[in-house]
């Protein structure tokens, strides 16, 4: 059977996400490509956002290949996945202007939580909940009733639920294959930013060492996908980036959702502390002590981002962080990392417990020594996060995206979005009802 996997040209406009627009490698897709090619079927990759390409053109290697799987996620990047833009605006219009006959495919966030909503905004044919790698090959030859995660609309138009969710093995995962692949096009260094220290990177990539994560923060939305911890082969991850560095690469942002969880990572550190490449990574400071972030600099990190959440023992509480450490002592570890590692983030989210003053306080205190501290960003109750369970009393329905969109809306539209957002978000029945051509 042949597959064709395709990453849209992103974008954001009137949309509340507020994650990163620059492209980024779609390790879901290359991964799944892997794993087709294994089960012996024809895969054509085309990242659009990569390589710039509007729909006409991938329309155009679409017919000359003439795929039996249309493949396409509802969020750009694992990366992103766990805060993804709220909308489907962007893959609704690139499934209507490539116009295929073949059975579309969609992956990601949003079918996870509610399939049956993303079936029909989009005219998909089949929703893969869950992660996908190893339930894409299974479409082409296994009865979609017995596939993890899969859901479907029939001839007739009616709406199948399938059973649980797709869990990947990771171990499973071999190293990925980047020879068809455009890495130098991929110039962006995730989280590496102007006058940090790091301005001498030239190529960028994500890396996966390992997925999910053994906490269960209310704010985190990943317990549809990417919520067990898992990790990959070591020796398949430095193989992957050994072929990475041999193709220029020179800066690795590892996509896990909390780097510094396992029996392996101080052993990748280690590994990557005789190889030329720069890291970076998000974690908890309280994973991490004085010799642990020694070795991080011995591993050429150059970017450590540090979810803390709440300056308040009370406010991390209410998050459910089971954070460890007193709010001076994160301090302390945070300052002695930024003496180590030129970009070192602490990053808040609004919560009752915390006072303006006393956040604005441990700001300025952190930034003289060099830290970055965020704003407190408002969060987005996320259907299939614990928070929404907790803002509506319920698991998500097919509206939970409306809802939760909604609420975010009243709720901060006059206190003030994150700096990193659109501050003039639009419903979202008006970002899906937009008419924003994908052909230029």
């Amino acid at each position: 059977m042949k597959y064709a996997l395709v990453n849209p040209r992103w974008t954001f406009e009137g949309s509340a996400y507020f994650g990163c627009c620059e492209p980024h490698i779609p390790l879901e897709l290359l991964a799944a490509r892997e794993d087709l090619y294994k089960s012996g079927h024809d895969v054509l990759l085309i990242d659009a956002h990569m390589e710039s390409l509007d729909s006409t053109e991938v329309k155009r290697r679409l017919k000359h290949f003439g795929e039996d799987f249309l493949v396409i996620p509802t969020a750009p990047s694992y990366l992103f996945w766990q805060c993804p833009q709220p909308e489907l605006r962007v893959p609704m219009q690139w499934i209507s202007a490539l116009d295929r006959r073949s059975l579309v495919v969609a992956i990601g966030p949003h079918g996870s939580a509610t399939p049956k909503a993303a079936v029909e905004k989009m005219n998909a044919d089949v929703v893969l909940r869950g992660e996908p790698d190893q339930t894409l090959p299974m479409l082409a030859v296994a009865p979609w009733e017995a596939i993890p995660g899969c859901c479907w609309r029939d001839a007739r138009g009616v709406f199948h639920l399938g059973h649980g969710l797709g869990v990947t093995d990771m171990q499973a995962i071999g190293a990925i294959d980047y020879s068809e692949y455009p890495v130098r096009l991929h110039a962006h260094k995730h989280h590496v930013f102007p006058g940090n220290g790091a301005d001498e990177l030239r190529l960028g990539a994500e890396v996966e060492f390992a997925r999910g994560c053994p906490y269960s923060c209310t704010f985190c939305n990943k317990t549809l996908f990417r919520n067990a911890f898992r990790e990959r082969s070591l020796e398949a991850v430095l193989t992957e980036i050994d072929g990475l560095i041999g193709r220029g690469v020179d800066y690795i942002y590892f996509i896990d959702e909390i780097f510094g969880v396992g029996k392996k990572v101080r052993i990748l550190l280690e590994e990557l502390a005789h190889r030329p490449v720069a890291i970076g990574f998000q974690s908890r400071i309280d994973l991490w002590d004085e010799d642990g972030i020694e070795l991080m600099a011995r591993a050429h990190c150059v970017s450590f981002e540090c979810g803390v959440e709440s300056i308040t023992e009370e406010g991390r509480e209410e998050l459910n962080k089971h954070c460890r450490l007193s709010t001076e002592r994160i301090s302390e570890l945070l300052i002695y990392a930024r003496q180590r590692i030129p970009w070192v983030q602490a990053n808040l989210i609004k919560t009752a417990h915390d006072n303006g003053e006393a956040v604005a306080e441990w700001q300025r205190r952190l930034k003289s020594k060099g830290v970055w501290v965020s704003e407190p960003v408002p969060m987005f109750p996320f259907p299939g996060s614990p928070q929404f369970v907790k803002t509506f009393g319920q698991q998500p329905g097919d509206d939970a995206w409306e809802r939760a969109h909604s609420f975010y809306l009243d709720l901060f539209d006059h206190r003030g979005y994150s700096d990193i957002q659109d501050q003039h978000p639009l419903p979202l029945e008006q970002l899906e009802a937009e008419v924003n051509p994908c052909a230029s």
